[in-house]
């Protein structure tokens, strides 16, 4: 049983907390306390306006988290996506606290664009009223890293903000940081405001998901949060896995289910579920021996086999990683490549390599245990779009994965959490897994707006969902996909059930592109251009355009195709189309789920 510490602190002090997140919740518990005495607290002087950036819906949680964190102490606060803020809003804004993400190399997440667009311009009001802080989230393996955070704080110091505080840049394990950061900017806040804690009451104003996003229903933004997280995975049986793909097919696409059980775990047709991995015994086994260790050995009081399997990232080359292997290795093919400071020709080598690899290439100049482990990254969770709907499987998640497996007779590699799904987890067994919200990918609020979706390849995944979503909801909005692959007859995942969809005319439009069936390679953005009129008439009725899948291209050739057939609908130019599809994102209905 927990005991309180002698302070007579309400956090026990055997609570699995860290001390960043004991801070945060020592201000958010005494707000409540605060609140309890007071029978009319006054309002709060000073509203924080937290406007955020996200990708995959981190940012969005943490700029909730800020809100909440304000009211408890006293303050007022309000989350907004960074898009739905004009210049003249934020001139007007007097306290501003930027949460973002960092989208591929180095841009800004799908809902910060046009609002970093719009600070840019010579025109844009100044801001020497303004009083701000930037948190930024990334990921260390990129060069880009916190890119979108660091160029938003820059811009506003030009435009004449006053910096609150610095800048913190959170690596893939954002938490600790993020919380001492949050606890640091809103304890200054609070302090210079004279803010009593509890006086805020509810958040001042508050944007809610359904608003944010336009299309993603008010039961999203009244989703409970769960006790299942990051730091708190819910152990779920894998109760489905069957190949969807033909066994004669170039590609491994697997179908796969948990059980929900009794884990209270809520989610919504559009959101991704996080799965926890574990390593490969037999590739730990090969880098073990490489090392010349046989696994006992002890680190941090744990066999260094078991730190290998669950807790360390052995596939994908860190930063730091290739560093060392470089002054280890001066004369090493990796160190040559590195010299040519040629980023993308790095990049083309590390292709496919894993930590083994790169070992082996350094040969007698390898480090040993002792050197490599602290250069390994930690072990993350993967994520995957779910491609069900609560409305027709509320028990059940599905996922849809493709197996990722790649090499030659000398070496095979395999990816991480798709192989470990489709070989190492049997009927039955548990999975660490936990919800990862995406309040800004949703099926239309508005049941009777059209909804076009462009899916190749295991990018179907979400759009399988939204159309059992749209079936179980009686939704009347007429539903087109765009879907395709390499070949019709070993690649056409769920076909039985999209035929079926079209059947019952719950699926009104299916266009197909299997690129590798003809002389002439096809693909989505292809079918999109042949059906640019109609495509074009379903915007002009008020579609709702989805795209998920690859971002390094295809998202890039969707987007280019959907600006040609704006451009010869409207009969305008290249402006008049970009400016028509800035309204379509500003509107949230043209939404991106690309990876």
């Amino acid at each position: 049983m927990s005991t309180l510490p002698p302070t007579g602190s309400l956090i026990p002090v055997d609570a699995p907390f860290s001390a960043a997140q004991e801070s945060w919740l020592a201000g958010f518990i005494a707000g409540i306390a605060a609140a309890g005495k007071r029978s009319a607290a006054p309002a709060p002087t000073t509203t924080i306006d937290v406007l955020f950036g996200t990708q995959t819906g981190n940012a969005e949680f943490l700029a909730d988290e800020l809100v909440a964190g304000a009211v408890a102490r006293g303050l007022g606060g309000r989350a907004t996506p960074l898009d739905a803020v004009t210049p003249e809003q934020l001139a007007a804004m007097s306290h501003v606290l930027v949460v973002t993400s960092t989208y591929g190399e180095g841009e800004m997440p799908d809902n910060a664009g046009l609002f970093w667009d719009a600070v840019q311009a010579t025109t844009v009001p100044r801001l020497e009223g303004l009083q701000y802080a930037v948190l930024g989230l990334g990921d260390t393996s990129y060069d880009e890293f916190c890119q979108a955070g660091k160029l938003l704080d820059t811009r506003f110091e030009q435009l004449g903000a006053t910096r609150i505080h610095d800048r913190v840049d959170c690596d893939v394990d954002f938490e600790d940081p993020a919380a001492l950061w949050t606890a640091a900017v809103l304890d200054r806040l609070a302090a210079e405001a004279g803010a009593q804690p509890g006086a805020a009451g509810p958040a001042v104003g508050a944007t809610t998901s359904s608003t944010a996003t336009g299309g993603a229903g008010a039961s999203r933004a009244s989703r409970p949060g769960s006790q299942w997280n990051k730091r708190n995975p819910y152990r779920a049986p894998l109760v489905v896995n069957r190949l969807l793909s033909s066994p004669r097919s170039a590609k491994e696409i697997r179908h796969v289910e948990f059980d929900l059980g009794d884990s209270g775990i809520e989610y919504a047709a559009g959101d991704a579920l996080a799965v926890v991995p574990l390593n490969d015994e037999v590739f730990v086994s090969e880098l073990l021996e490489q090392v010349g260790a046989d696994g006992s050995e002890e680190f941090d009081g744990r066999p260094v086999a078991e730190v290998l399997r669950v807790d360390r990232e052995v596939r994908t080359p860190s930063k730091d990683l290739i560093a060392d292997l470089v002054q280890r290795a001066p004369s090493s093919e990796l160190a040559a490549v590195v010299a040519h400071g040629d980023k993308h020709e790095l990049d083309r080598w590390l292709w496919g390599r894993d930590v083994l690899d790169l070992l082996r290439d350094a040969g007698p100049a390898a480090p040993g245990l002792d050197e490599l482990l602290p250069n390994l990254r930690p072990l993350q969770a993967r994520q995957y779009s779910i491609s069900s709907s609560p409305l027709a499987h509320p028990d059940r998640i599905h996922l849809t994965v493709a197996s990722v497996r790649y090499g030659d007779a000398h070496r095979m590699h395999a990816g991480v959490a798709s192989t470990f799904l489709a070989d190492r987890v049997a009927l039955g067994d548990t999975v660490d897994v936990y919800l990862q919200p995406n309040t800004a990918f949703g099926v239309p609020s508005d049941q009777d707006a059209p909804m076009v979706m462009i899916g190749p390849g295991t990018g179907i995944a979400p759009f399988r969902g939204f159309l059992h979503e749209r079936a179980a909801s009686g939704a009347t909005g007429r539903n087109w996909l765009f879907f395709g692959d390499q070949h019709r007859d070993t690649d056409f995942v769920y076909e039985d059930e999209l035929t079926a969809m079209q059947a019952d005319g719950v699926l009104d439009r299916l266009d197909l592109a299997f690129s590798r069936d003809q002389a002439e390679k096809v693909y989505v953005q292809t079918r999109m251009l042949e059906r640019s009129a109609e495509l074009y008439a379903w915007l002009e009725e008020g579609a709702h355009v989805y795209v998920c899948g690859d971002a390094s291209r295809m998202a890039k050739d969707v987007e280019a195709a959907l600006l040609q057939v704006i451009r010869t609908g409207r009969g305008r130019d290249e402006d008049d189309a970009q400016a028509y599809l800035a309204d379509l994102r500003r509107a949230k209905r043209y939404v991106r789920d690309v990876y």
